[in-house]
């Protein structure tokens, strides 16, 4: 391989996050104008532009972003396998990024990560909270947590946790005041609240006769963006609401929600912790992908298997 494809790479990673010229120079013991020439000749053969450049900051352009987020990847990836060939297994470092979906991430994972992070001195976290689906090479993403139906994607391996288990649910305030839900169809004729995602269908998963999962229409009253939310409105009587179990199981213990359409209910949505493909995973993504299964394992009820 070409030992001039690496020239440069340090210079930009560098100058891209300290947004610095001078910075990066301080810390490569050279001066600034050799940085910058060092970044324009990596612009020049990679024929794409990578820093926008002010007399006061530069910033990265959309390419530069995806750029670096591919060279701190790999540079992490370097650093991971010399860690382990000098201590033989490798102590989880540097940043590590994780997007979560956020009431179940909020719930359920983020306390798992915030636990490792006290537990590995240098392991650092940022953590994002969505429902929206995120390009993890592009946005240089670590790590994420997944629920629904995954698309084939070659760039990213994927390990299944468990699933969620979906029921259709109200207060039964709401359910005193309006027409009782006996089929499927009724949900045409009741205030429904649903998940706000754009594009997202206005439908929810139920079983038909044979048990397969279908998609019926529902009529929405209330589209919220946060699961945390379509619960708190649902306790207050605004409406069905079709809600995960783990999210919703002391209310129905205690009745301040009441399930309809059991007969028809029972859909699941797979659970999946996915992580960009490489030839050598880094000891930050393992310790939390084998955190990750224990506590699906351990807490069999919260993932769909108890």
């Amino acid at each position: 391989m070409d030992s001039l494809q690496f020239d440069g790479i340090p210079e930009f990673t560098l100058a891209a996050q300290h947004r610095s010229f001078t910075a990066a120079a301080l810390q490569l013991g050279v001066t600034s104008s050799a940085v910058g020439k060092s970044v324009t000749r990596l612009e020049k053969r990679l024929g794409i532009k990578l820093l926008h450049r002010t007399t006061r900051k530069l910033s990265l352009t959309h390419e530069g972003e995806v750029y670096l987020a591919s060279c701190l990847r790999v540079m992490d990836e370097l650093r991971g396998v010399e860690d382990r060939f000098h201590l033989g297994v490798a102590e989880p470092k540097g940043r590590l990024r994780v997007d979560l979906p956020a009431a179940f991430g909020r719930r359920h994972v983020a306390p798992l990560l915030i636990g490792l992070a006290r537990q590995f001195s240098q392991l650092d976290m940022t953590l994002t909270f969505g429902e929206r689906t995120v390009d993890m090479i592009s946005e240089g993403i670590d790590l994420a947590v997944r629920i629904g139906d995954l698309k084939n994607d070659p760039e990213l391996v994927a390990r299944r946790l468990g699933e969620q288990h979906l029921v259709v649910c109200a207060a039964p305030a709401y359910l005193d005041a309006h027409p009782p839900v006996l089929q499927p169809s009724d949900l045409l004729e009741h205030d429904c609240i649903i998940g706000w995602r754009r594009g997202l269908r206005m439908a929810w998963l139920l079983k038909n006769a044979k048990g397969e999962m279908y998609e019926q229409e529902v009529r929405v009253r209330h589209e919220l963006g946060d699961g945390e939310m379509m619960l708190r409105a649902t306790l207050e009587g605004c409406g069905l609401c079709q809600l995960p179990i783990w999210l919703v199981a002391e209310h129905l213990s205690d009745g301040t929600l009441v399930t309809v359409l059991d007969h028809c209910a029972g859909a699941t949505m797979p659970i999946h912790v996915i992580w960009p493909q490489t030839r050598y995973i880094q000891p930050k993504v393992r310790v939390v992908v084998d955190a990750l299964l224990a506590m699906a394992e351990d807490q069999a009820q919260l993932f769909g298997a108890g």
